[in-house]
């Protein structure tokens, strides 16, 4: 019974749909850098739990250790409505592994999750509002390295958006996997505007900022995991860091957006 409560609280119109999901690291370096692969790598489990099928679309290393940011495909029923609550920032509060005086430091890391939306011909892209630029796919060394310039980078100019792909070994499959995924951004960014119009004409002001924090993970001076919408919260950190959210994303699922 309580699973099927929440099956029905995946009502949404993108909620049973695929998604994109992206992780950034924040401002702070390598502590950032290394805080944001360790959601990658909690997102990864969580869906090795789900069953669901991941494919890497983007990955950026960082300078020295962790990662810049990743972009994933993540296909299975639902796989938007359980994520779709997952966007927004994550802070981590730690005793550094990479400071020589063992001081505790705040890293920020931000997720955005977008559902994977069929092709809509209400969405029409301009050629000329597009910046796209080719570079080298990053690889891991040695036969692993791509030696054509096949990653793509498409920058949208009137919204600014920038969606990556390198996954791809040909070029043209690396634009077309990218003009899918701003096909998917364009049309999530127009649903959002309706929505904060509606929102405005019923007097409610509840915009989602870019900069709004959702979620702490704390592992010093104690152990806990706090979502600050809906005041869930759980001491065991290791587990959650290891996939273990579902906690956080049903709490959030039954309280409404």
């Amino acid at each position: 019974m309580e699973k099927l409560n929440l099956l029905l609280l995946l009502n949404g119109p993108h909620d049973k749909l695929d998604c994109i999901l992206e992780v950034h690291s924040g401002a702070g370096g390598t502590e950032a850098c290394d805080w944001a692969m360790m959601l990658y790598r909690m997102y990864l489990r969580w869906c090795e739990k789900k069953n669901y099928k991941v494919e890497l679309l983007d990955y950026q290393d960082g300078d020295e250790a962790g990662i810049k940011s990743a972009s994933l495909r993540i296909k299975g029923t639902n796989a938007y409505g359980y994520l779709k609550n997952e966007k927004g920032v994550h802070r981590l509060v730690r005793l550094s592994p990479f400071d020589s005086n063992n001081r505790r430091h705040t890293s920020f890391a931000s997720i955005e999750v977008t559902p994977e939306i069929e092709q809509d011909n209400t969405i029409e892209i301009d050629e000329k509002d597009l910046k796209i630029d080719v570079y080298r796919s990053s690889g891991c060394g040695g036969q692993g390295v791509n030696t054509t310039d096949s990653a793509v980078r498409i920058t949208h100019l009137p919204t600014k958006i920038v969606v990556t792909c390198q996954n791809e070994r040909s070029q043209i499959q690396n634009k077309e996997q990218a003009m899918q995924v701003l096909r998917n951004k364009l049309l999530l960014k127009k649903l959002e505007e309706q929505n904060q119009e509606l929102n405005a004409i019923k007097g409610n002001q509840m915009n989602i900022e870019f900069g709004s924090q959702i979620r702490s993970y704390v592992m010093h001076p104690y152990s806990m995991v706090k979502d600050h919408r809906t005041s869930e919260e759980t001491s065991n950190v290791t587990k959650v860091l290891d996939g273990d959210i579902d906690l956080f994303i049903e709490s959030k699922l039954k309280r409404g957006l």
